[in-house]
């Protein structure tokens, strides 16, 4: 009776433990995935994206040295050529720095000469008559020769910062283009990058559109075609302008999942288009070879591959959002994703990140691509 008085802590203590791990046993939890739906190269027909229009080339021009401005003959508005002087800071200062140092240069030049000279002339004593000289006088002969070298070369660096110096006093246009905006006043004295005039290159004008993670797949194809895309800007809504692509984008904005594609058009002659104006892209129908393209662009990490030489993705089943591992047959790798040549259409949800920690027939909820929807 006592021994089994004593083994029944025991058998407690194991009940209650076993039930705790019942308890604690994890369940299974609606992992959060990014996912893209699959788009057809065709959705690119008669579907606009809106922008901005601003310049291929701008900057604010400043003077790398301080003075008084003693011209400053352009205006905004004013289209200039390259080369072509905006400002100028009065020159005085740096004209007298660039003559001293010259003159120092010279006056170096004439030591070295002589130097050189009385250094030849005691060598030479020194071979017809070697106790003529002593080595010490010849050892501080070459030492003056060395020395007004080593200043010589100082100075020449000298000339040449104060010329560079002198240089700066202008300002002149790196490029064709049109002043945009003033900053300072003639005869204001001005600091060093200080800036001065704005000036951009209008010869041709940049839009940058967004595109959808469903569409950004396909903008190889687009970039690769020419000028395939027609652009509308808000002032002038009867005349459509060519546009090709010139970069697309390889980071999708956190919270609208889009891509920053940049356009590139050049200037029409019948319009002037500004930087600031607001536009739409679009494509009045898929450009050639695209068009016959059945393959599919996706993501390069959705694909995985879990060791049988086998390539899948995870579909995203619309109505339950639970995946399930499906084979696809992959073609030629791009810059905006990996084609695929068999095992997915159009319209299918797939996922995109954290391919490798998904399980087959596991609930997922996929992550919104706006605040909007977060919100929801």
């Amino acid at each position: 009776m006592k021994r089994s008085i004593k083994w029944f802590p025991i058998l407690l203590l194991l009940f209650v433990l076993s039930g705790c791990q019942e308890e604690t046993t994890p369940k299974d939890v609606i992992r959060m995935v990014r996912a893209v739906q699959v788009s057809d190269p065709t959705e690119f027909a008669n579907r606009s994206f809106p922008g901005q229009a601003k310049a291929t080339q701008e900057v604010d021009l400043s003077f790398r040295v301080a003075g008084p401005l003693i011209a400053f003959p352009v205006n905004v508005g004013d289209q200039v050529p390259k080369g072509q002087e905006l400002a100028k800071i009065d020159p005085r200062d740096f004209e007298v720095e660039l003559r001293n140092v010259q003159g120092q240069l010279d006056g170096e030049i004439a030591v070295l000469k002589r130097a050189e000279a009385d250094y030849k002339r005691v060598t030479n004593i020194k071979k017809k008559d070697p106790g003529a000289v002593s080595q010490a006088m010849i050892d501080s002969r070459r030492q003056l020769v060395e020395s007004t070298r080593a200043a010589i070369r100082s100075l020449r660096a000298a000339v040449a910062s104060a010329r560079d110096k002198l240089s700066y006093t202008y300002l002149k246009a790196p490029f064709d283009g049109i002043i945009t905006a003033t900053y300072a006043e003639n005869y204001e004295d001005v600091k060093a990058k200080q800036p001065i005039v704005r000036l951009i290159d209008h010869s041709q004008i940049e839009m940058i559109v967004n595109l959808p993670e469903s569409m950004i797949s396909h903008a190889d194809y687009l970039k690769t075609s020419g000028k395939v895309l027609r652009v509308r800007f808000d002032p002038f809504p009867d005349r459509e302008i060519e546009a090709q692509i010139k970069e697309i984008g390889k980071e999708a904005s956190k919270t609208t999942r889009t891509y920053p594609v940049t356009l590139v058009m050049d200037q029409p002659e019948d319009i002037k288009i500004l930087p600031g104006m607001a536009g739409n892209a679009s494509s009045t129908a898929p450009p050639a070879g695209m068009q016959d393209q059945p393959d599919m662009v996706i993501p390069e990490t959705a694909i995985f591959s879990p060791g049988d030489n086998k390539t899948y993705v995870w579909i995203i089943d619309e109505t339950s959002k639970n995946v399930n591992k499906r084979e696809v047959k992959t073609g030629k790798l791009l810059s905006s994703g990996i084609t695929v040549l068999e095992g997915i259409k159009p319209g299918e949800w797939i996922a995109t990140a954290g391919v490798h920690f998904l399980k087959e027939g596991q609930q997922v909820r996929i992550m919104s691509s706006t605040v909007e929807e977060v919100a929801k």
